[in-house]
């Protein structure tokens, strides 16, 4: 496997530069310009999110992101380093949806303590207790004072200030 760290070439497009790490397949890992693991395509300059494998669209020029001995047995035919595994060991999501803010999971197990180790939530969101819906610990600060509880204490209504 290989780490990419997209650097500017002055043309708007990411060249690749590689730190050798091993990974069998010829899969390799990348990290993209939002620093979330990505798969690295054979050009050996585009990095797509781990998410957009096996997703049904073509991302990479000659469309290994789409092989289908990559994605006929999903995850198990996926590289680890595209796999994060959720609470309940039967449920997976992409590497790059872990820590993100979003319950990808259902059980917020790719957002909190004790499966992941996600950061406390960084400028932009709101903690507050055990969320309604799609978050878990933390709301974009865009929901703040928007009408709609999202935190179960309502904070996000009463106490947020937003952005």
């Amino acid at each position: 496997m290989n780490k990419v760290f997209p650097q500017g070439d002055g043309t708007g497009n990411a060249a690749a530069r590689t730190k050798t790490l091993s990974r069998g397949e010829g899969a390799q890992a990348c990290v993209t310009r939002t620093n979330r693991t990505g798969f690295l395509c054979h050009d050996r300059r585009s990095c797509i999110p781990a998410s957009g494998v096996c997703d049904g669209i073509r991302t990479c020029t000659h469309g290994e992101d789409e092989d289908e001995a990559l994605c006929r047995d999903a995850p198990r035919s996926l590289p680890g380093f595209l796999v994060a595994r959720c609470g309940d060991p039967a449920s997976w999501i992409y590497s790059d949806q872990k820590c993100d803010g979003t319950n990808h999971c259902g059980d917020c197990s790719d957002e909190l303590s004790p499966v992941s180790a996600c950061p406390p939530c960084g400028p932009g969101w709101w903690r507050c207790p055990p969320t309604v819906f799609k978050y878990c610990s933390c709301i974009p600060r865009s929901l703040c004072r928007d009408h709609v509880q999202h935190c179960s204490d309502w904070s996000d209504e009463y106490s947020c200030p937003g952005l």
